[in-house]
């Protein structure tokens, strides 16, 4: 038998069949499109699974479940995403409704828990009973594996990791506080940190990098530091600091036995990760045990999102 986990996002909706061994086999993607009413939405998703069973070369009958991993609040139980706000979604029976289109089962979870999930099942985390997966996107996302399972909190919005404080007062962040990590540590923050460097050195080889200040993305300042630029680096060393805060709070707090980062940031390497590494272990408070969390890098890419919603159950 076969599974089909579907990854609902704000830009596309993918659909990947999944084999026993964590394998795709095929995929089909849909643009969501959005806002437009949840039913629609959803009968793109459905039409999605259809069309990767048909692209994988198998029937409906082959498939024992779908899962949906969705942004938001979403509960599993219910089946009910209560509240996803990129979506415009609020109380949406995505169960019941997917499962009338599809005749399956259908289990949901939030996007970033299932993509925690992926990763302990076939990733960076394979093997681990206690994993923290953080993306570093237009966000921060967080997802939390406890003894193989996937923490949600009571009310199934936690893990939202990136709403911790670390500056008091601070950049003000969209989720209406202030200071949040992701305010700092996600490509926007980063992207705000290297335009605000730019207008204070005109004289800065990102300015050359970028061409203008709409045209700064994530990479600018790794680029202008590996350059020698001196502004571009002193971007790059305070957003490593920033992004080493926050990982260090999910250290103490969690003491996972591994800790992996994802998103586009990543493809830095050890350009990121093996400061990332220095800061961790200068600051974490368990630096004198035996046994210590270890930080690497996803491997799953948008992939781990499909692999965990297909393993909801």
């Amino acid at each position: 038998m076969y599974r089909i986990g579907i990854d609902l996002g704000g830009t596309n909706i993918v659909a990947g069949v999944v084999d026993d061994n964590y394998n795709i086999i095929a995929k089909a993607k849909r643009k969501t499109r959005i806002p437009r009413p949840a039913d629609e939405i959803i009968r793109d998703m459905a039409e999605a699974a259809l069309e990767a069973a048909e692209a994988a070369g198998i029937s409906m009958d082959d498939i024992s479940m779908v899962g949906v991993g969705s942004p938001g609040t979403c509960n599993p139980d219910t089946g009910v995403i209560e509240y996803a706000n990129n979506l415009g979604f609020e109380n949406v029976p995505m169960r019941e409704k997917l499962s009338a289109l599809l005749n399956k089962e259908v289990y949901i979870e939030n996007d970033a828990n299932a993509a925690a999930l992926g990763e302990a099942l076939a990733g960076a985390a394979k093997g681990a009973q206690s994993c923290v997966c953080i993306t570093l996107g237009t966000g921060v996302g967080g997802g939390i594996i406890i003894d193989g399972k996937i923490y949600g909190g009571f009310n199934f919005a936690g893990a939202e990791l990136g709403h911790t404080v670390i500056v008091v007062g601070g950049h003000p962040c969209t989720c209406g506080r202030k200071g949040c990590w992701e305010s700092y540590a996600s490509a926007t923050g980063l992207i705000w940190q290297t335009k605000e460097a730019m207008e204070k050195h005109p004289e800065s080889a990102m300015w050359e990098i970028a061409g203008s200040l709409d045209n700064v993305d994530g990479r600018t300042a790794f680029d202008g530091m590996r350059r020698g630029d001196s502004a571009a680096k002193q971007v790059v060393d305070k957003y490593i600091e920033y992004v080493a805060c926050g990982l260090t709070n999910v250290v103490n707090i969690f003491q996972p036995e591994i800790l992996c980062i994802g998103g586009g940031i990543c493809q830095e390497g050890d350009t990121l990760l093996k400061p990332l590494e220095e800061h961790i272990k200068r600051e974490r408070y368990s630096k004198f045990s035996s046994h210590q969390t270890k930080l690497c890098v996803a491997k799953l890419g948008n992939n781990a999102g499909i692999i965990g919603a297909a393993f909801l159950k």
